[in-house]
């Protein structure tokens, strides 16, 4: 890494919505979808990159969706993480079948045979060795979202920035699609956050980021290159730091 002056992050944590899995359908996985993220990742990851990842479960079942419609909170929250930890194989089995690069699966919760259950300790070992590391289910617990579990795990492994991959250029003052108007935030505060009252991240998550003086990047992973360009400092999508 010592000859790509120009590279800013030695470790970071990508957080996708799972949103983007889905693609143009209206549900379920993608796989073209699933390849063009991979490859994204790969790119970043031959540079030296040490990369985490967490992976919402939106293309599948919101713990918060099924609440509403009536199933019990916490069994809600259980299927969710379920969820993840299925878009996490899958993208597993994408990076493993489109390159050498090794990827390890963790799960917050022990599913024996499928995956191997989180562990600090080892996933600093596999990450200081360029292993691509899925953190799966969450933060294990209900009542918590993957945006929760993405700063956590970013904190526990001294990731230097959370990259949030949507499918929007960044944050913007209000709803792009809704307002032809709305603006498109470069940089911003975590003060700035809360008082615009902006939908960045759920305020659990994004207020231990905060705390732990992690800086936040929002940015659409849909833009081909758009990793690679931040990872190399181009001022791509949002950036929220103090």
């Amino acid at each position: 890494m010592s000859k790509n002056q120009n590279i800013i992050y030695r470790r970071i944590l990508l957080k996708i919505s799972g949103e983007i899995f889905k693609g143009e359908n209206e549900f379920g996985i993608n796989i073209s979808s699933l390849q063009k993220i991979a490859s994204e990742i790969i790119s970043i990851v031959n540079l030296g990159i040490q990369v985490g990842l967490v992976i919402g479960s939106g293309n599948l079942f919101r713990g918060t969706h099924l609440y509403e419609l009536g199933l019990n909170r916490v069994v809600s929250d259980h299927i969710g993480i379920l969820s993840t930890i299925i878009n996490s194989l899958a993208m597993k089995d994408i990076i493993s079948s489109d390159s050498c690069i090794k990827t390890c699966l963790m799960s917050a919760v022990p599913l024996n045979g499928i995956c191997e259950t989180y562990n600090h300790e080892r996933a600093m070992h596999l990450l200081s060795k360029n292993v691509i590391l899925i953190f799966a289910a969450g933060t294990g617990n209900p009542f918590f979202t993957t945006d929760s579990a993405a700063c956590l795990r970013g904190i526990e492994t001294k990731s230097d920035i959370i990259l949030k991959g949507t499918k929007v250029n960044g944050i913007y003052s209000a709803d792009p699609k809704k307002n032809s108007g709305a603006i498109l935030y470069k940089t911003l505060t975590y003060k700035d956050v809360i008082e615009k009252e902006l939908k960045v991240m759920d305020l659990s998550a994004f207020t231990l980021a905060r705390d732990h003086l992690l800086p936040i990047r929002v940015f659409n992973i849909n833009n081909t290159g758009s990793l690679y360009r931040i990872i190399m400092g181009y001022n791509e999508g949002t950036m929220i730091t103090a």
